[in-house]
């Protein structure tokens, strides 16, 4: 599935727009992580318990949103973002959204054809299209 945050993927033309798609997750504070995170933060420096757990929050959205645009035959996301906001003082929103799409890509001889888009129609490219 390819994934941009811009509004369209140069060198593709959009076949299909499926409509929003998200992935949600609502995330309690963790008491550990968070003592140990304010330890660390007395000394300065990255918070790698935070760090983590808003990674594998991202992830876990982002397969989300993956999962139901391709339910829906798309084969992209364009407009990709993340947001975030805090519920009360123990909760955290993550949501990824953007607009599932069906891309193609443009041949050699089409006007606004790319490196990649030339790649992905000839024969040792992706069978002349991106996955659904």
């Amino acid at each position: 599935m390819l994934i941009v945050t811009s509004n369209d993927i140069p060198g593709h033309r959009i076949d299909a727009v499926f409509g929003e798609v998200m992935g949600l997750t609502v995330r309690s504070r963790d008491i550990t992580a968070q003592v140990m995170a304010g330890f660390r933060s007395l000394g300065g420096g990255e918070v790698l318990e935070m760090t983590r757990a808003l990674y594998e929050s991202r992830q876990q959205v982002m397969a989300r949103m993956v999962e139901e645009a391709e339910q829906r035959g798309a084969n992209a996301i364009i407009a990709m973002r993340y947001d975030t906001s805090a519920i009360g003082t123990n909760w955290t929103e993550i949501c990824a959204y953007g607009t599932a799409v069906f891309a193609i890509p443009l041949a050699p001889n089409e006007p606004g054809a790319t490196g990649q888009s030339i790649y992905l129609t000839s024969s040792s490219g992706a069978a002349g299209q991106l996955k659904p």
